[in-house]
Formats: structure tokens, sequence, C-alpha cells
């Protein structure tokens, strides 16, 4: 028989049946990688529209989650907030679970969600881990993602080769909610850097610098950060970056500005002083009031260029 590249992938990955639950700009792509590895995909979506995209590669279509979940041997959720997650597991969940099922959380959620979560999986029966990701939409579209995994060592063993078919570095955080612990305070680092680039390029451009070659500068020196580099604010210099699609794709404001809250919940509740980014957390709530929550959140440099001329 021969081996053709596409098999040998299959036959290097434990294929198995996985539930995807959250079909938006990462969880398609996310999914999508899955089914290249060869596992066998049952998805849901609210949208009839986003399923449908992934029956047309080869998907199975549920109606609800809880078929879905006995029906998979791991699920992944990825889906945008709180209250959406702890509804969709206690949904999903109430008629009971496969014992060997194995639920994974890449949201970005609160960790007190996850622990709530894994209470109520554990309880059923099943096992539980939230594992929520970095890398935006080119690392999920990549499956160059990195996974932060909170759960016990074993959960995290079984999970690691399953989470590999969908990014490259997967690392154990520590105990449930430990996950979303690193991922909101990754979160928060980048909302601060985007403000940063973001200010920097537009004084740079307003001292008569061109664009191209101050971020050249940045990007060999110590102004060098992800969003200098790979989604720089100003429209052009990264041609396949969503500023150079109308700030269109990418991860939204409103997504941002939902985890900048999440930040400045934890740091209330664990006493920590968080200037910067509760500043930003404002910035990118008066951005929201502009209308720009679906705008990729690197729009910040227009939304400062233009309030600038003023």
């Amino acid at each position: 028989m021969k081996v053709t590249p596409q098999l040998a992938r299959m036959m290097s990955t434990n294929a198995t049946t996985v539930g995807f639950i959250g079909l938006g700009q990462m969880g398609n792509r996310m999914a999508t990688n899955l089914m290249n590895k060869g596992h066998k995909l049952n998805v849901y979506d609210v949208s009839s529209d986003a399923a449908n995209a992934m029956k047309a590669k080869g998907a199975q279509v549920f109606s609800n989650t809880r078929e879905l979940a006995k029906a998979s041997e791991f699920v992944v959720t990825m889906l945008p907030n709180n209250d959406i997650v702890t509804q969709t597991y206690e949904d999903m969940i109430k008629d009971g679970v496969n014992k060997n099922t194995m639920f994974v959380d890449s949201s970005t959620v609160d960790p007190n969600v996850s622990k709530h979560v894994q209470k109520i999986v554990s309880a059923a029966g099943a096992s539980f881990v939230d594992a929520p990701v970095s890398g935006g939409v080119m690392g999920a579209q990549n499956a160059t993602l990195t996974f932060m995994v909170g759960g016990t060592t074993d959960e995290y063993n079984r999970v690691k080769g399953f989470l590999e078919g969908m990014g490259k570095r997967i690392t154990h955080c520590g105990t449930y909610g430990m996950g979303e612990a690193a991922k909101i305070c990754n979160n928060m680092m980048l909302a601060i850097s985007m403000v940063g680039t973001a200010e920097t390029m537009n004084l740079a451009v307003r001292l008569g610098l061109d664009p191209k070659v101050f971020n050249e500068i940045i990007n060999s020196s110590t102004g060098r950060s992800w969003a200098s580099e790979i989604n720089n604010p100003v429209p052009g210099l990264n041609p396949t970056a969503p500023p150079s699609d109308n700030y269109n794709g990418g991860f939204s404001t409103a997504l941002i500005t939902k985890d900048l809250g999440l930040a400045s919940s934890v740091a209330t509740m664990s006493n920590s002083p968080i200037p910067l980014g509760a500043l930003s957390h404002h910035i990118y709530r008066l951005m929201l009031s502009k209308g720009l929550g679906n705008k990729d959140f690197s729009v910040i440099y227009d939304f400062i260029k233009n309030d600038s001329s003023k």
C-alpha cells in the first residue's frame, strides 16, 4: 500500500471522534485542522451557515449539544463568554454523559467558570480540562496555536496529543482554571501592547517617519512585539493581516474588551493593581461605544489616528 502524506498524518495520529461546539473565526479553523488529522468530526453551532460549512467538508451536524456529546470521545467548546459556556455545559450534560468522554473548553472565561464546569462534568462521571488558546486566527489556520491547559497531570497527558492536531505548543499550567488564568493575563498583555503599538506608530507617522521603515526598526529593536510584527495596526504593513482588509476578521474589539473585563474582575478578586490593563479596558470600551466591536482590535490605530486629527 502506498502511504501518501495525508495517510501518514492520519496514521501518526490517534484518530478519534470529536465533537466541536462553536464554529466562529477560530473554531471553524481548529475543527478543520482536526478533520485534516483524520479525526471524525461532529459539530454544533447556533449558526446553521457555520455548521453547514463544516458539513460540506465532511463533518456531521448535530441539532443539539447533548446528542453530540454522547456521540463523541472528545468534545471541544469554543464559545464567547462566561454565561454561554456555563449554560452550554449545564444543558449538555443534564441527561448524562459517556464516562470516557473528555471535555475540553478552549473558550476564554473566568477561571471560576472553569472550576464550576469541571465540578459538574466530574459529578456526571466524565473528565474536563480548560484549554484556552493563543495565536489568533492565523494560528488557528496554521495549527500553530498555543494551548494553556488546566487539569491534572493525567488529564493533560490524555489531551496533549489530541490538541497537537490544532496547536504547536501545549503547556500544562496547573490545576483547573489555571489555563484560563494564563490566557487572561496573556490577553491583557496583548491589549496593552496593541494600544502601545498603535500610539507609537501614529506618533512616528505624524513626525514624518515612513511607517514601513519605522516598523522595520521596531521589529529589529527593543520595541518588538506580536502587535508590531504579526498584526501591525497600520494598514498595508502586513498584507495578510486584518488592518490591510479594513480591520475585518481577526480578533474582534468586542472580544478583547470582554477579556479585559475578565482581567479586571480577577485583579479585583486577587487585589492586584493593573493600571495599564484598566486603562486599556477603558479605551476598548470607548471603541465599542463607537460601533467598532466587530472590527479587529488593531483598529485602535485608526481610532487614535482619527481622534488625534480633530
